[in-house]
């Protein structure tokens, strides 16, 4: 009888191949003498502090007045940095030493120095640091971007264990996570590298062994990594660790602008051919922005040739952009786009990013469901408004109510028309084409708003 033998051959992909795949060592060897481990200390209070002393019975009140005030106790942190001159400048995130009455750095070769907060940067989450050292390592912050699918590199101190090396993948670019003041100066580099509480600080690699971020942030549901942290990249590192070596202290660009995202209508009522730029809610007075010929109802599409993408994008570019510096933005405005040259203002590190001043900018509308009528001048004054129509009624399923609109807001633009009184608002509304998807600028509870709404079509 015939005996059949089957050979099964396995193809062995190219990209699969052990030759193929990155060999991580060299940079490890090269690259970790340059990396240290931060060890913290600071001082917290161990019993209530003054507010809540104030709420203690009285003969509780005067136990801890008699001692002295509340103990305190030192509190230990520990984080990643990376040595980026041989004079002994450390770059490590903000969070790591934020109050810090102590700050030691230890190396590869376990050596110890205490280090000097040089200045930080809660806006970046960087800080720079100064040791007193010979024979340091150093490494260099890469002058290339970083590409989506690239393979990078970690080494820190995660859980305190000294120098571990994880690696992965750049995951995403540009990632906006906005700090508790609701502000976004760094387009975060997103990786599945696997990073933990004391990575915090530590550099990212590419593969030619070029810091190309610092690692700031992970997202958790355990406490541990699930394959999503975040780094600041190296453009926004080099820029804060400039400033913070010369003076100790960062400013960055600063229009003086409230901006909202762009969907799908607001880009069709402005005649863009997709979603894209960062639509300008309101304009602080006397800002650059305003100096530069930039109102409430344009939308950014570039600023200093970087396109604008998605609102989220702009503070990212004006925030590396130097004070005083003129550039050119490229915006939409009444449906055509023009250039501007601007003069960017600086946004010192203390100074909180914020718009303030006045906005520029038969009681019914049947076609777009509102009953309106002229606000009052009591109203506009503590709106900081020249003028503008009070909605008092939304006609449910109405374009108005499918648009968002509500009682209560003050609209102050209709499409590309001021609207300061009822006749401005039925002189635009006349404008209007059957079919349009039309801006609407309003104010809800004292913030700017672009709604669009669609006029309905004419009835055959």
């Amino acid at each position: 009888m015939l005996r059949i033998v089957a050979i099964v051959v396995l193809a062995v992909l190219p990209w699969t191949t052990r030759a193929d795949l990155p060999d991580f060592q060299p940079i490890v060897e090269s690259a970790a003498p340059a990396v240290v481990k931060i060890l913290v200390e600071s001082e917290r209070q161990a019993m209530p502090g003054a507010d809540e002393l104030e709420q203690l019975p009285e003969y509780l009140r005067r136990f801890f007045e008699f001692r002295g005030g509340p103990p305190q106790r030192q509190q230990r942190n520990m984080g990643s940095g990376f040595i980026v001159s041989d004079d002994g400048y450390i770059v490590t995130n903000h969070h790591v030493v934020d109050g810090a009455s102590s700050v030691i750095v230890r190396l590869l070769d376990r050596r110890e120095y205490e280090a000097e907060v040089v200045g930080t940067d809660v806006r970046s989450d960087l800080a720079l640091l100064k040791i007193d050292g010979d024979d340091l390592a150093v490494l260099e912050i890469a002058d290339d971007d970083v590409s989506v699918g690239e393979w990078v590199l970690a080494i820190g101190s995660p859980f305190g264990l000294d120098f571990s090396v994880t690696a992965g993948i750049v995951s995403a670019k540009g990632r906006s996570l906005p700090t508790e003041a609701g502000e976004n100066y760094v387009p975060f580099i997103q990786t599945d590298v696997a990073i933990n509480p004391g990575n915090s600080g530590g550099p990212l690699f590419n593969l030619e062994g070029e810091v190309v971020g610092v690692n700031s942030q992970i997202f958790t549901r355990s406490g541990g990594s699930i394959g999503l942290s975040f780094a600041i990249p190296a453009n926004v590192v080099e820029n804060v660790v400039a400033q913070l070596r010369e003076t100790g202290a960062v400013t960055r660009g600063w229009l003086g602008v409230s901006i909202q995202e762009v969907d799908r209508d607001l880009a069709e009522s402005f005649g863009l051919d997709r979603p894209r730029g960062a639509l300008v809610a309101q304009v602080g007075v006397d800002s650059p922005a305003q100096k530069s010929g930039i109102d409430s109802g344009v939308i950014m599409l570039e600023f200093d040739g970087q396109p604008i993408n998605s609102s989220s994008d702009l503070p990212h570019v004006v925030g590396l952009v130097a004070p005083g510096s003129e550039v050119e933005a490229v915006v939409r405005r009444d449906g055509r786009d023009k250039v501007l040259a601007v003069v960017v203002g600086g946004l010192d590190a203390d100074t909180p990013a914020s718009v303030s001043g006045p906005i520029s900018g038969g009681p019914g509308d049947s076609i777009l469901g509102m009953m309106l009528e002229t606000a009052d001048g009591e109203m506009m004054a503590e709106l900081g408004l020249s003028g503008g129509v009070l909605v008092l009624e939304v006609v449910p399923d109405s374009p108005a109510g499918e648009g968002g609109i509500m009682g209560g807001d003050v609209i102050t633009r209709l499409g590309s028309s001021a609207v300061q009184s009822m006749e401005d608002f039925q002189q635009a509304v006349e404008r209007l084409r059957p079919g349009q998807s039309v801006a609407v600028r309003l104010i809800r509870r004292g913030s700017p708003l672009f709604l669009a709404i669609r006029v309905p079509q004419a009835e055959q």
